[in-house]
């Protein structure tokens, strides 16, 4: 799905820059030029950059003197 219509930027280019270590959308910007334009899609990149980000985050472990 197209992003960016104005830059041709896609949710597949977003990730791929969210996992080489893109954390902002300013940094998408200067990146790939998405919101260079009109800036429409800003809110979707930055949706898209945040579910990124959770999926590589691991999940949190327990605390082991709770379970006792």
């Amino acid at each position: 799905m197209y992003v960016c219509v104005c830059n041709g930027i896609t949710d597949r280019e977003v990730r791929e820059v969210a996992a080489a270590g893109c954390r902002s959308v300013a940094e998408l910007t200067m990146r790939t030029g998405a919101g260079a334009g009109c800036g429409s899609c800003l809110e979707l990149a930055a949706q898209i950059l945040d579910e990124a980000h959770s999926a590589q985050t691991l999940p949190a472990l327990p605390i082991l003197s709770q379970a006792a």
